[in-house]
């Protein structure tokens, strides 16, 4: 069974002068798994939070992404997007009551069951990079070595072999 947290919250950022468009987190995160099966494979979920024109703190974004699993430093980029309002009124509403749609629970982005229905706008990319570490996979039976690093795979080593 999993132990610790599941989800947190990082620290709050804002514009630079010198880069505008450009918003930095630095929030190390240093995690541990262990499964013999990569179903399942973990994801990062990011939730933005920021003020509206009213001062109200609604939702600038939401993404996910795999985590990589070859060892060595990666950089993803992962597009953003909010869910909408399906009508003009509720948007109008939404907007001046600054009560935006909204996903209360993290596992939606994720997993994406049922997301087909929700209406999304595109909001931008958040950039992560990744430093991964891991231990005993060929053991396991799965080769990620990083002989074909734009392609790695998690099909069993054995897959591949024929016995005649």
């Amino acid at each position: 069974p999993p132990q610790g947290l599941e989800e947190g919250i990082s620290q709050i950022t804002s514009k630079s002068d010198v880069a505008p468009t450009t918003l930095v987190w630095n929030f190390p995160i240093d995690i541990t798994f262990k499964s013999t099966n990569p179903s399942g494979w973990p994801q990062i979920v990011v939730s933005v939070y920021g003020p509206d024109f009213f001062g109200h703190d609604v939702v600038r974004g939401y993404g996910a992404v795999h985590v990589p699993f070859t060892p060595g430093r990666h950089t993803r980029t992962i597009a953003m997007f909010v869910p909408e309002s399906t009508s003009r009124l509720q948007k109008f509403t939404s907007w001046f009551t600054g009560r935006r749609p909204e996903f209360t629970d993290p596992k939606v982005v994720a997993q994406g069951e049922g997301r087909e229905v929700t209406r999304v706008r595109s909001q931008g990319f958040v950039t992560i990079s990744f430093n991964v570490v891991t231990k005993d996979m060929k053991k396991l039976g799965y080769d990620v070595s990083p002989s074909d690093m734009q392609n790695p795979s998690l099909v069993p080593v054995t897959e591949g072999i024929h016995k005649y």
